[in-house]
């Protein structure tokens, strides 16, 4: 029990050196009092160094994001795997090669020309699900992204990215293709590239989606 609330009270430090205000330590902490830093760059540096959940001690390198800081369009993935670790880049190997043919193909650009992250920022072990506690410290980060790039469109990669921005467990193949409100922006959920990598069948959905997509840029 004493184990228990060392490590509570380790967590609620931690969170409050990155500007999280609470009063009451048994409620859950909103995300829209982390007092994050509005610059990119500086935001980077704080990811860099973060140490609020279990997924810093395993990783190899944090993933921050990159591309096209004033792109009107941010595609949101899950969370890193191993060569994404690795590297400290967003969507490499097969499913980033996937994304980038699917970028090109269907909206006529390359990926460079877009920005690319994912919501968690530290590869989970295994590639496993986040837990919603990593869910809780990283997804401030991801928030505080959107408003410094200021995209008119973000691209839900997967049902998790869904969930993790939304806080809606509907399915990603009852809600892909969907076009929502997210703020002033729009948001639209397909599927992740690993998914069309295991399922082919599944390519025809999202050039649909992607589609949708492109129409939507166009009319920016």
């Amino acid at each position: 029990m004493h184990h228990i609330k060392a490590l509570e009270l380790k967590r609620l430090y931690q969170l409050r050196c990155v500007g999280v205000k609470y009063s009451d330590s048994r409620r859950v902490v909103n995300i829209n009092n982390y007092n994050l830093p509005t610059s990119l760059q500086k935001l980077e540096e704080v990811v860099n160094d973060c140490h609020l959940c279990e997924l810093s001690k395993s990783r190899i390198k944090s993933v921050f994001g990159e591309g096209n800081i004033n792109s009107p369009i941010m595609f949101i993935g899950e969370a890193p795997g191993g060569s994404e670790d690795e590297c400290g880049r967003p969507f490499v190997g097969r499913t980033g090669s996937l994304l980038a043919k699917i970028i090109e193909t269907m909206l006529g650009c390359s990926r460079e020309d877009v920005y690319i992250t994912n919501v968690i920022k530290c590869r989970p072990p295994k590639n496993r699900v986040p837990t919603q506690s990593e869910v809780v410290s990283c997804r401030p980060y991801m928030l505080r992204q959107i408003e410094a790039i200021n995209p008119k469109i973000l691209v839900a990669l997967g049902s998790s990215s869904y969930q993790f921005l939304t806080d809606d467990n509907t399915p990603i193949s009852k809600i892909r293709g969907v076009v929502l409100e997210f703020g002033d922006k729009i948001l639209i959920p397909t599927f992740h590239p690993s998914y069309l990598l295991r399922n082919p069948s599944a390519k025809k959905d999202a050039f649909l989606d992607f589609k949708k997509i492109k129409s939507y840029l166009e009319n920016i």
